[in-house]
């Protein structure tokens, strides 16, 4: 079986961990790099040792160590840090996967640019679930266009830094984008004081952040005399890194290209 040679960018935090795991479990894919930021407390160690198997990978700081036999990166880090690594696998033609939120339209071009250069899969979310949620939302939007009101409401961990959350600025975007509209035209993402009558052309946002909250995900069409809920919670980020390694697996025949995971499950 063709292995599918893996590096895994922030190698010391939680979804790291989760990534590793999943690439140790998987039959058609190894381990084969790590990277960490100079400060990790696990720069130097073997990068599965948290396993008690330890995987032969030392996590390094120095991209062309912890590359130099990589096909494949998954990120999901700081946009800065993403961005660091992002021009190094474009100059050396190992395949994306990017999980990182927060990029601001600059990063985002610069993805775009580098898609040119080698395959990437840029996703704010890798779940499967949420993805088929996305699908459902756009079908919802097209049925309820008029007479309902439109609210995303989204709870992450205390440690999150950026609000709203990736993932519920994409749920904003395929929204607006099924309605005609364009979402930072229509989004609304805090009301204080006296903020008169919703405006129906809206689509409004709120974040909740505490505990170690996962990722949960609602969007409320309301209208008068009922209201649908669309929900998804994540429990666990196994589910991101059970959907990274199927966007490698997607990437693994494509030279070039930005792709989503709405590539990788058909739903386009």
């Amino acid at each position: 079986m063709n292995q599918m040679k893996i590096a895994v960018a922030g190698a010391s935090g939680r979804m790291g961990h989760m990534l590793i795991e999943a690439i140790q479990n998987a039959e058609d894919a190894t381990l084969t790099g790590a990277l960490d930021v100079p400060t990790a407390p696990g720069l130097g160690s073997d990068a599965a040792a948290f396993l008690g198997k330890p995987a032969g990978v030392l996590i390094e700081s120095d991209l062309d160590k912890g590359l130099h036999n990589a096909a494949f990166l998954i990120d999901f880090t700081r946009p800065e840090g993403t961005l660091t690594h992002l021009a190094y696998c474009a100059e050396h033609g190992i395949k994306m996967i990017i999980g990182t939120t927060g990029f601001d339209e600059a990063g985002k071009a610069a993805i775009a640019e580098a898609a040119k250069k080698t395959a990437i899969l840029f996703a704010p979310n890798m779940s499967v679930g949420v993805n088929v949620t996305m699908k459902l939302l756009e079908m919802a939007a097209k049925s309820f266009s008029h007479g309902y009101d439109i609210e995303i409401i989204e709870a992450h961990h205390r440690h999150k830094v950026d609000a709203p959350s990736g993932t519920a600025l994409k749920m904003g975007e395929v929204i607006a984008d099924a309605l005609g509209r364009k979402l930072d035209e229509v989004a609304v993402y805090s009301r204080e004081g006296v903020t008169g009558a919703r405006d129906p052309s809206t689509i409004g946002f709120a974040s909740i952040r505490g505990g170690d909250i996962v990722g949960d995900h609602t969007v409320l069409f309301a209208s008068d005399g009922e209201r649908v809920e669309i929900t998804h919670k994540s429990s666990s980020r196994v589910t991101y890194a059970h959907g990274s390694l199927r966007a490698a697996r997607f990437l693994n025949d494509k030279a070039t290209g930005l792709y989503d995971m709405q590539d990788v499950l058909g739903l386009r």
